[in-house]
């Protein structure tokens, strides 16, 4: 049986990278409540490693994760490995005052929301990425 392409990324989990326990928590339960499927990884090398060998809906990732791994490193994992992906990817950061974060945010032009955010805020951002979930 064939499933549309849009149908079985909708069945996909989101990928969402975050280090911080409580931000990582705030996510998941807001995506849960709003129909998503999540998995979690703590740091941009163990996302790499879910990525490597799982199916994902989209990706939210954290600009900086502990180790060698950060969101931009995630982007360009993704473009080179998994292009379709890549255009389902969100960036959440706390450091946009930063000038490398900025750099990386204009050069990639993938789109991002400041923490603190919203439930709202959050939900709207991934419906307009990823889409409604199911």
């Amino acid at each position: 049986m064939n499933v549309p392409a849009t149908q079985l990324q909708r069945s996909n989990p989101i990928l969402v990278i975050e280090d911080e326990p409580s931000v990582a928590s705030f996510v998941r339960s807001a995506l849960e409540r709003h129909g998503f499927s999540v998995r979690c990884a703590p740091s941009g090398a163990e996302g790499l490693k879910l990525l490597q060998t799982g199916e994902f809906a989209g990706v939210i990732s954290d600009m900086r994760t502990p180790g060698n791994v950060n969101g931009a490193d995630v982007h360009a994992w993704l473009r080179a490995n998994r292009p379709a992906l890549s255009s389902r990817l969100l960036f959440i950061t706390g450091d946009i005052a930063n000038d490398e974060t900025g750099a990386i945010l204009k050069s990639t032009g993938v789109p991002f929301i400041e923490k603190p955010f919203r439930v709202q805020q959050l939900i709207s951002t991934v419906e307009s990425i990823f889409g409604k979930a199911r």
